[in-house]
């Protein structure tokens, strides 16, 4: 590719952080820092730190987020970044999008870059959605005369005509995405820069905000950087891709390809015994395993077609908790959703706890067909999320007489069905 081509330049970028503390938290730190910075040295402590991984205790006070990463993006070209959670992948578009700096390396960009990393990011509560619209414009880099001349734009694509006079603060999350990615998108940047977002709105404004996304690549010719746990909206989207592994590259190539790797190896990774456990961690409330069990309630991994799944998630507890709600989310190999299981949908009550509980869902009508499945976690109180643990494990379906009739359902389809046929 020729220079003109290229649009944004990584250069070895990397960004190291202390944990627990702000700055290096403690004076002799600081005056390390400050004498090697007189004497023309490097930062003393760049040259230790322990490598990202968040299922590992820290040996060290500092952690590198981000360790030499090198890419170039082209004009037109729509990048997905995927990865675990606390992979690097916010990390690196906060930088990429000026919100923090780099402890290494530099970035060169061409253009304007336009970034939506967090729902309502710029947003003041107690202005309306059209006072907004306005301040988070003119934070993008808009003028008031292009506020204007795209506002019933921004207004009707978002879907909030009805309350766009109403304040913020009584939006809902679905809304005020909503409202951050019609501002963002109809800037007219040269890269536009997406975090995890769109999760957060429905099934139409996910359709819709995809669409305009593929407007913006491939009409207007501009560059998408685009970060998503959804592996189908990323290879319906995106042409290239960079997998993130504890704070490094660990593969660059195709979408199909980067993909096709990602699930791989989550998959030899993930693969267990019916259980896994999590990493203890600070928070009073915490999802502690999970558990796939049979009816039997021996654990495994591995089910035929057609048998009953039981999904036992338990939980460590110091608070009081009420209305608690808890989803067990399943999706294939390649990203698409197949089903969810959530408390507040298939009960009439809600649980109240204090202590440690457990909390089992028993999956009966198992239509799925042979392949390996990944589970998301989600444990709420009220409409809050507690913890959300983004496909945590996996299990796989074998193949089963399940018709009895000595023939055993074939092709990629995701489910089977129970039907009956009469000849007359």
């Amino acid at each position: 590719m020729t220079d003109n081509q290229i649009i944004l330049k990584v250069d070895n970028i990397s960004k190291q952080y202390r944990l627990g503390l702000i700055g290096t938290g403690t004076i002799s730190h600081d005056l390390n820092r400050w004498w090697s910075k007189i004497r023309g040295k490097g930062d003393p402590y760049l040259k230790v730190g322990d490598i990202n991984d968040r299922k590992v205790k820290s040996e060290s006070d500092y952690v590198w987020a981000l360790r030499n990463i090198d890419f170039e993006v082209t004009k037109g070209e729509v990048l997905g970044i995927i990865g675990k959670n606390g992979a690097g992948k916010s990390t690196l578009l906060k930088i990429l999008s000026k919100v923090t700096g780099p402890t290494q390396g530099e970035i060169k960009t061409k253009g304007r870059i336009a970034s939506l990393l967090e729902v309502g990011t710029g947003f003041h509560p107690e202005m309306t959605g059209l006072e907004n619209i306005f301040l988070n414009g003119a934070i993008l880099g808009m003028t008031k005369k292009e506020i204007k001349s795209k506002i019933d734009e921004i207004i009707d694509f978002s879907g909030c005509q009805k309350y766009i006079d109403t304040p913020v603060k009584r939006y809902s999350s679905g809304m005020r995405v909503r409202l951050a990615f019609a501002v963002a998108a109809h800037l007219e940047p040269d890269i536009l820069v997406i975090d995890e977002v769109l999760a957060v709105g429905d099934a139409e404004f996910q359709k819709k905000a995809i669409g305009k996304m593929q407007d913006i690549s491939k009409g207007e010719g501009r560059t998408i950087l685009f970060v998503s746990h959804d592996m189908a909206a990323v290879k319906s989207l995106c042409t290239r891709g960079i997998l993130l592994e504890n704070g490094q590259i660990s593969f660059e190539g195709t979408i199909e390809d980067t993909v096709e790797y990602y699930l791989k190896e989550s998959y030899n990774k993930n693969s267990n015994t019916g259980l896994i456990e999590f990493p203890e961690n600070n928070k009073s409330t915490q999802i502690k395993s999970l558990e796939i069990l049979r009816t039997d309630k021996s654990k495994t991994s591995v089910f035929l077609m057609g048998e009953p799944i039981v999904f036992k998630i338990n939980v460590r507890n110091k608070a009081v908790l009420n209305r608690i709600k808890a989803s067990v989310v399943i999706t294939s190999a390649n990203g698409v959703k197949v089903t969810a299981l959530r408390s507040h949908e298939m009960t009439q009550h809600y649980f109240s706890k204090d202590t440690d509980f457990s909390i089992s869902v028993k999956l009966k009508d198992v239509n799925l067909m042979p392949n390996s499945y990944f589970v998301t976690l989600a444990l709420l109180e009220n409409n809050y999320d507690i913890e959300v643990i983004q496909q945590c494990t996996s299990f796989s379906v074998i193949a089963n007489d399940i018709y009895k009739t000595g023939k055993i359902p074939k092709g990629k389809f995701l489910t089977f069905s129970r039907a009956e046929w009469s000849f007359e």
